[in-house]
């Protein structure tokens, strides 16, 4: 199955999180077009519609980013480039951290990801989940990317002050958004007629 991304570290994760399918990145020739839809599923289905569009086979694509609650949900779809076109994941994370402390409020946030299927028949599905939890005022952890040094998740509970960037890999996939969108994925797969992903 192709996986419609070039983001290393999405696909070293999605290849962990659905070990018994191979994943394939796309063609280095293929041009994506712009996300510019209006939610993570929108995007989603951009990347997925584009890739089956050029390769004729079984896709997966997600969108996935952060939602400040102080931020009326930014940099939520823009997460990947909050800072401008080819911004570092560091100077996101940076610019996201000096605008929550500028709204002077609490420091809610949830990570939400979306991935859309187009299986062998060429039908649509969408899975989408959160991970709700707190951003820090600085960053912490070597693990993850993105925004996961300054996000601290709820479901390890109040007691645990770790980072996403301070969990295992085994942790992180049993809570993060993205887990939990690919056990949905997983779960319809498994239910798939033989012969279809």
């Amino acid at each position: 199955m192709i996986l419609a991304t070039r983001n290393r570290h999405k696909l070293k994760e999605m290849a962990e999180l659905l070990p018994a399918v191979e994943l394939r990145p796309l063609p280095p020739d293929l041009e994506m077009p712009p996300e510019d839809g209006d939610s993570f599923e929108a995007n989603a289905l951009i990347k997925a519609r584009a890739a089956r569009r050029a390769t004729a086979e079984a896709v997966i694509a997600d969108d996935s980013g952060i939602a400040a609650e102080d931020l009326g949900g930014a940099p939520g779809i823009y997460s990947a480039r909050y800072a401008g076109e080819g911004a570092s994941d560091e100077e996101n994370l940076a610019k996201l951290l000096r605008e929550v402390d500028a709204a002077g409020g609490g420091r809610r946030a949830a990570y939400v990801c979306a991935i859309a299927l187009i299986d062998e028949a060429g039908e649509e599905h969408v899975f989408e989940a959160r991970c709700e939890g707190r951003l820090l005022s600085a960053g912490r952890g070597e693990g993850g990317f993105g925004y996961d040094p300054a996000f601290v998740p709820d479901d390890t509970g109040v007691e645990d002050p770790r980072t996403f960037a301070e969990l295992s890999a085994a942790e992180k996939h049993a809570i993060s958004h993205r887990g939990r969108a690919v056990r949905l994925l997983a779960e319809h797969l498994e239910a798939a007629p033989e012969g279809s992903p």
